[in-house]
């Protein structure tokens, strides 16, 4: 399986409760898909150049994912559909 790096932001607003939870979402929903989660690197709270969706600043995390590329649509969507979730981004990893 191909190895990526899945970089997303998280609003701001949320709790530390919240933050595991949707955290723990997203990590489920890749493992649903057949993926793995090889490394998360939470980044903390920056503050944004520009406003995304009315928000100043969003919590940072980086994840290492092994999965099928065929799975990435799927979790596109799931990511997409979360409103806790945003902004995010998939980069490929050199083998």
């Amino acid at each position: 399986m191909p190895g990526y790096e899945l970089v997303f932001i998280l609003n701001a607003d949320l709790s530390e409760d919240d933050f595991t939870r949707v955290l723990g979402k997203v990590n489920d929903q890749i493992t649903k898909l057949g993926g793995t989660v090889t490394e998360t690197n939470q980044w903390g709270k920056r503050r944004f150049a520009y406003p995304i969706k009315k928000q100043a600043e969003g919590n940072y995390v980086l994840e290492k994912v092994q999965i099928k590329q065929t799975a990435l649509k799927e979790l596109d969507a799931s990511l997409k559909m979360s409103e806790d979730v945003l902004r995010y981004l998939f980069v490929r990893e050199n083998s």
